[in-house]
């Protein structure tokens, strides 16, 4: 067992600045404990923001204390959400030619790279640079094939490496790279994966779109056709442009553009499972009003009641398409610095899952059914998600006024027809997830 001390950046407007100094226990490949003090001058700072809003409140006075992940975690969470996932823990094994979770927390903490999700960045000392790397959308053939080579498990080149150095704290299990197009936006490239048995990419932008017609917030999408493979192109959503002080408050700020004398600047993020203050293995026994309760707790106040009623969509959305990955680190939480206040993150991650099984059920739980799929379990709890039940009625036609057309809504984004017959056994009528006295509600609301 060792002790290994790393430094925790922010990033401001002026650019990275110490937040803290990290101290990990551990062993060859799992964290015992974690504890963490935050700099003096960080808290002296006007737009200094949690690490942790669960495990790291700047609430009290903090100078020089120690502090521990709550819940008795081995580690703190809104750091843990600046570390790479599955797919980035594979690019830094393939990178160092070891089997799979074989480094110690530190090293795939450390090699993430400074472009990692949110504004956070982890070093092994004060003066390490700032780690600059990635490619351009010119480059996404030559990403394509090192994901391939990665997934197949075969040696990465030189040239290939260097692409993919700034990638590994992207998040997720599946392939990926972010990359930037000619006008400076940052996106998220996600590929097909060597296992899939459908069109992945193309089926997660179509659902995406979809999303967004129901009125919920997503991130802007577009696919890439590299030699008749589709590569999915997510605009990165903690990254917006300006001051934010400036900007009105109406405007989405992941959807500002680059202009003259603008500077990028990052929005931090934590995942629901920071938010929940749980650990991974925790995820499948939590649910979507354990979300709303979080989103009541740390959300900022202006946002709450949005928020709640977008969390009650989205869980009925997920019911619609079948997107059973509905896990707590596809829920994400943003800090909108007009605010100094969290708030939900664009919806990310939906991918529908074809099935033939009659009763579906998603990852979290719905309502006082568990996580069976269906409307009826989803109204059960709509006051948590701080609705009446005529607005929850409301919100369930909304989405079902979209989703009832979707074949029409792929078609006019020139979804293939094959790919179309791919997702339907995903996507759910009316009377296959509610019951007739809550059909004949939702028809009448509509009326």
């Amino acid at each position: 067992m060792a002790l290994r001390e790393l430094y925790v950046f922010a990033r401001m407007e002026e650019g990275f600045v110490p937040a803290g100094l990290l101290a990990l226990t551990e062993t060859a490949q799992r964290v015992e404990a974690s504890r963490f003090a935050y700099g003096t001058r960080y808290l002296e700072r006007k737009k200094r923001f949690e690490i942790d809003p669960v495990s790291l409140s700047l609430a009290g006075d903090i100078k020089g204390i120690q502090l521990v992940p709550a819940n008795r975690l081995a580690q703190f969470g809104g750091i843990r959400d600046a570390a790479p996932d599955a797919w980035g823990r594979r690019l830094i094994e393939a990178r160092h030619r070891v089997p799979a979770n074989s480094l110690p927390e530190s090293v795939y903490l450390l090699e993430a790279g400074s472009n990692r999700v949110g504004a956070l960045d982890v070093r092994a000392a004060l003066d390490t640079p700032e780690s600059v790397g990635g490619g351009t959308i010119h480059s996404l053939g030559y990403l394509l094939e090192a994901a391939e080579r990665v997934e197949r498990g075969e040696n990465i080149p030189a040239q290939l490496t260097a692409l993919l150095s700034d990638t590994a704290g992207a998040g997720g299990a599946r392939p990926k790279a972010t990359v930037r197009d000619d006008q400076g936006l940052l996106w998220l490239a996600k590929f097909p994966s060597i296992s899939d048995t459908f069109d992945v990419p193309t089926a997660e932008y179509a659902t995406l779109q979809l999303a967004a017609l129901c009125g919920i917030s997503v991130p802007a999408v577009r696919l890439e056709n590299l030699g008749g493979r589709a590569v999915l192109l997510v605009r990165r959503f903690d990254r917006y442009w300006g001051n934010a002080e400036d900007l009105p408050p109406a405007t989405v700020l992941h959807e500002t553009l680059p202009g003259e004398m603008l500077a990028e600047n990052r929005l931090p993020f934590v995942s629901g499972l920071t938010m929940l203050g749980c650990d991974e293995y925790d995820s499948p026994a939590k649910s979507y009003a354990d979300l709303a309760h979080a989103v009541r707790r740390y959300a900022h106040t202006s946002v709450i009641r949005q928020n709640t009623r977008e969390l009650f969509a989205r869980m009925v959305f997920n019911i619609f398409v079948s997107n059973d990955d509905d896990h707590l680190r596809n829920h994400g939480f943003v800090r909108d610095p007009r605010l100094s206040g969290w708030r939900l993150s664009p919806l990310y991650d939906v991918v529908p899952r074809p099935g033939v099984a009659y009763e579906r059920f998603l990852h979290l739980d719905i309502g006082t059914q568990g996580k069976l799929a269906t409307l009826d379990n989803a109204l059960s709890r709509y006051a948590v998600f701080t609705l009446d039940r005529p607005d929850a009625i409301g919100v369930i036609r909304e989405v079902w006024s979209i989703i009832r057309q979707w074949r029409m809504h792929f078609e006019g984004w020139h979804i293939t027809g094959r790919v179309i017959d791919q997702v339907a056994p995903a996507i759910r009528e009316l009377e296959d997830i509610a019951s007739p006295a809550l059909m004949r509600e939702i028809r009448k609301a509509e009326e």
